[in-house]
């Protein structure tokens, strides 16, 4: 299995307004009904969808929502919310049906939970909090949670610039992160086409298939690629450019090496790093819109939670608004 992220697919939608919650809720009927969801499914999913979206209306600070088709299984449906706004000081309490509290996400919690296949959301106080729920048609079971990764352009711009993809198999998970040089069409033309390099040669060795991205993205713009291979143990790394690959644990990150340069310009090597993987960590990739300069000590129990939560909270609080941002997390067990 695997997913493809061109920057277009992730549409945030601002929660500023009672609007929102219509607008979102007529999106998520029209994907769950793409995906086969029955029409009580499909009720079902409206509900919650509902219930996220208009308490981020009444009490969220700098509220946003994206829907879209969950990254590791198409037919299933993928909710993240996100606020910046007072958090919630008691999680466990705030999922339980019918708890009510002034706090952002508080109120239905626990209707979404219910109503979702899975749910998963995490909070500080004075920080905000971040949600992400997950519906199947009825029967199926949930997605592995082994991966995800998310894209947002600069500003107001519609179109990203980053690009990720992921193939995963029994034992291993296969990622690329693409920033094409600078903003917009251009940037997002380099980006798809490094990503389509990569689905050709999925199976191949880091290295071979950043060498094979480095020679297509002669006609474009060219961009910083990051390729990595994250198994049970290990990591395999290949980058060239500011695209940074991070070995993630609760005591303190490492960074892989990228070599300098530009995927698609004359020059750049492109050399494979191997690193020892320790059982609990995450390997984070992402692009220079969100900023190296954090530390996971500052996000309490963080990588306890799924992929899509952890690149959410990262999205918000080390994201930058100056430029397109793409960011990917990846458990090698899930």
């Amino acid at each position: 299995m695997g997913a493809v992220m061109d920057g277009r697919a992730d549409v945030w939608i601002r929660t500023e307004d009672p609007s929102a919650v219509g607008a979102v809720r007529r999106a998520a009927a029209e994907l769950a009904r793409e995906a086969g969801f029955d029409a009580t499914r499909t009720g079902e999913v409206g509900v919650a969808v509902t219930e996220a979206v208009s308490n981020l209306v009444k009490h969220a600070v700098d509220g946003v929502v994206l829907l879209r088709p969950h990254p590791e299984m198409a037919r299933a449906v993928e909710l993240v919310a996100i606020d910046s706004g007072p958090g919630i000081a008691d999680l466990g309490q705030a999922l339980r049906d019918g708890y009510s509290t002034t706090g952002t996400l508080g109120i239905g919690l626990g209707a979404i939970r219910r109503l979702a296949s899975r749910l998963d959301a995490y909070s500080l106080p004075g920080r905000g909090s971040v949600l992400v729920a997950v519906f199947t048609p009825h029967g199926m079971p949930a997605p592995p949670q082994r991966c995800s990764g998310l894209c947002r352009p600069i500003g107001e711009e519609v179109v990203c610039g980053d690009a990720f993809a992921f193939v995963a198999t029994e034992d291993s998970v296969i990622v690329t992160v693409c920033d094409g040089l600078g903003h917009g069409g251009a940037a997002a033309q380099a980006s798809q086409q490094a990503v389509r390099i990569f689905l050709k040669q999925p199976h191949m060795s880091p290295a071979e298939i950043l060498e094979r991205v480095h020679r297509g993205l002669g006609q474009t713009r060219g961009g910083a690629v990051a390729v990595g291979l994250v198994r049970p143990g290990s990591v395999s790394f290949a980058g060239l450019g500011n695209v940074s690959g991070l070995i993630v644990t609760a005591e303190g990150k490492v960074a892989m090496t990228s070599q300098p340069g530009i995927a698609g310009h004359p020059g750049g090597l492109t050399h494979q790093y191997e690193y020892p993987l320790p059982q609990h960590a995450v390997v984070v990739f992402h692009s220079d819109g969100l900023s190296d300069r954090w530390e996971p000590t500052t996000f309490p129990g963080l990588l306890t939670h799924s992929p899509a939560v952890i690149c959410a909270t990262l999205l918000r609080d080390v994201g930058t608004r100056r430029d397109d941002a793409c960011v990917v997390a990846v458990r090698a067990r899930p």
